[in-house]
């Protein structure tokens, strides 16, 4: 949930380090550090808030060095301040380090070093590492590579570290465990960070580090990788798939609406090779060897977290709907905590953008330990549910910088639909007209979005008649239903209105009684199958004077003349609607957000990549 960039090499690293952050930022932002190594020894600069303050306060004398890392922070342990803020020093002032992560036993550790004469100036349990590093170090007179190896050894937790000393300079030392960290090699530099964003304009050589690894980068003898247990390995050298200008705007005042309107591009992506129409195929080649085994599953399990869970629930309509499995969506970080029952005859698939979420590794641990078989749907090539599963499938999307998610949730739904029809089609649950219906419609969808992206102006408009209100219901059925928990999930993600989703039907149930003349309901009223008991929904609402905001097809009469104001979307196949129902409520939410001054990229209390439990 922080990010960390780090470098060694020939180049001034402060400039590097500066701008890596900022690319980085989107990890978490409450507070921002830098500590730079030359011949004068250690310099820290540490400052509360966004990176850029962090610059302002270095900007006049920015510090001389070759060697340096870097820490942008979302607060777990101690509040956002100067202090608390990366990186943290050792006692005596020689170590820098920067941690992504939980200490979990910290508490126990930072004790026992106070009994040694450690004192300690913030609440951060990575202060304690930095100590405890110092001491294992101190006693044993060590490297620093042999101290951060057997400090760690009494570490609980997660963690992705850089270190740095004064006394070893030309080296950094590194290690992760259930925390990403990438390692950048270059022509006599390296550049180490969270991901590979602050990488990609340097080189595209990277290696992964893998759980429980330590990697030391030297000018002087390269890189050396090894276990904490002091198993030497061999590290393999990936090379980037990713263009610089996907981490720039483009033109767009912020990320999200850059990645909003990508969407044509990125389900366009996402399908590319796996679906022809022609031929009426679909292929999902990272699954392949595997397709024979989620057919003959006695269930499929999805765990996820927030809008991986939405597109999971979609997956779950689409999956028994038309391939007959059953499926159940879980909470991963309900999921280990409550005794599931998983066998081998299970498939668990996990979701999630980063590939690093670390509720969702924790879930597909414990499926792994149980015997199921483990499939992964991600983003980041290379992350740690894509090395841990036994296969699964690359969403494509591309670097999503916006917290709040996107063309992911979207390449995500997109996956998941291939993956409902290819095993209908190989169980033969399908009609084989209507599966090339399906085909050839999830082939249109990319044209689809860009028509409904043309009424960004009337959206905009309905989002400025309803930004001061301080509720909102939303509502769907059927595969819309997860659709309706994910418009009122970004609204509160970036525009702080209290939303909530709901199946349209349990409306009566209880979320009736808030209905008023300030309350907005947004429908989604695209499913053919339910449309006069949606329709039945609306009247309800209009009973009670709640303003209602209906997302319709384009042919719909009725509903748009009950309706406040409606949205249309182009007619499509009712399993595909997702795809295209969700858009509005996309932008509907950014509009909102811009609208009642909130920044839209970076909301207040959420990171984009939640590493710790």
């Amino acid at each position: 949930m922080c990010g960390i960039v780090a470098y060694l090499g020939s180049q001034e690293a402060y400039p590097l380090l500066i701008k890596g952050l900022k690319r980085l930022e989107y990890r978490g932002y409450d507070s921002a550090g830098i500590a730079v190594l030359n011949g004068e020894g250690l310099k820290a600069y540490k400052r509360k808030g966004k990176v850029q303050e962090l610059e302002d306060f270095i900007h006049s004398t920015p510090p001389l060095g070759k060697a340096g890392i870097g820490h942008t922070r979302w607060a777990t342990h101690g509040i956002p301040n100067d202090i608390n803020a990366h990186p943290h020093l050792s006692g005596n002032g020689k170590l820098a380090l920067v941690h992504n992560g939980i200490i979990e036993n910290y508490a126990l550790l930072k004790a026992a070093l106070e009994k040694e004469g450690h004192h300690f100036q913030s609440d951060t349990d990575t202060e304690v590492l930095a100590h405890l590093i110092e001491e294992v170090q101190n006693r044993g007179q060590l490297p620093l590579e042999e101290a951060v190896r057997i400090a760690l050894k009494r570490v609980v937790g997660a963690y992705a570290i850089v270190v740095i000393s004064q006394d070893e300079p030309g080296k950094l030392v590194a290690a992760r465990k259930a925390s990403p960290l990438v390692i950048g090699i270059g022509k006599q530099e390296f550049f180490l960070a969270s991901d590979a964003t602050p990488i990609i304009e340097h080189t595209r050589k990277v290696v992964y580090l893998n759980d429980e690894e330590i990697a030391v980068v030297s000018l002087h003898d390269g890189m050396k990788v090894k276990t904490i247990q002091n198993e030497v390995q061999t590290p393999f050298i990936h090379e980037l798939d990713m263009e610089l200008e996907s981490l720039e705007k483009s033109g767009f005042d912020y990320f999200m609406l850059k990645e909003i309107y990508e969407q044509p591009t990125t389900i366009a992506d996402s399908m590319r090779g796996r679906i022809n129409v022609e031929e009426n195929l679909v292929r999902l080649g990272g699954l392949g060897n595997h397709i024979d085994k989620i057919c003959q599953a006695r269930r499929i399990i999805i765990v996820a977290c927030g809008t991986s869970w939405h597109s999971g629930l979609i997956g779950e309509y689409l999956i028994e709907d038309l391939a007959r499995i059953q499926v159940e969506v879980e909470y991963a970080s309900e999921f280990r905590y409550r005794n599931p029952i998983i066998t081998d005859e299970d498939v668990v698939i996990a979701i999630s953008q980063s590939g690093e979420t670390a509720d969702t590794l924790a879930a597909l641990e414990l499926a792994k330990e149980k015997g199921a078989t483990a499939l992964g749907i991600v983003n980041v090539v290379g992350s740690s549910i894509a090395r841990l599963t036994d296969a699964g499938a690359y969403i494509h999307a591309g670097p999503e910088i916006g917290v709040a998610s996107t063309k992911a949730f979207t390449g995500q739904v997109a996956l998941l639909t291939m993956l409902a029809l290819v095993l209908a089609k190989k169980k033969g649950t399908i009609n084989p007209d209507y599966f090339h219906r399906l085909v050839a419609e999830l082939a249109n969808i990319p044209n689809k979005v860009e028509k409904v992206l043309e009424y960004d102006a009337e959206i905009k408009y309905i989002a400025r008649e309803i930004k001061d209100r301080h509720n909102a219901l939303y509502l769907g059925r059927g595969c819309n239903f997860p659709v309706a928990l994910e418009g009122a999930l970004k609204l509160k993600e970036i525009s702080y209105i209290h939303a909530e989703g709901y199946p349209a039907a349990e409306m009566k149930h209880g979320p009736i009684a808030l209905i008023d003349e300030q309350m907005p309901v947004i429908v989604i009223a695209t499913n053919k199958s339910a449309y006069d008991k949606i329709a039945s929904n609306i009247q309800e609402v209009k009973a009670r004077k709640g303003m209602v905001i209906a997302v319709v097809t384009e042919r719909d009469k009725a509903i748009s003349e009950m309706a406040d104001f409606a949205i249309r979307i182009p007619d499509t196949e009712e399993p595909l609607t997702p795809l295209l129902s969700v858009i509005p409520l996309q932008l509907l939410s950014y509009y909102i957000a811009v609208m009642r001054g909130c920044n839209v990229d970076q909301p207040r209390n959420l990171a984009k990549s939640v590493t710790v439990e």
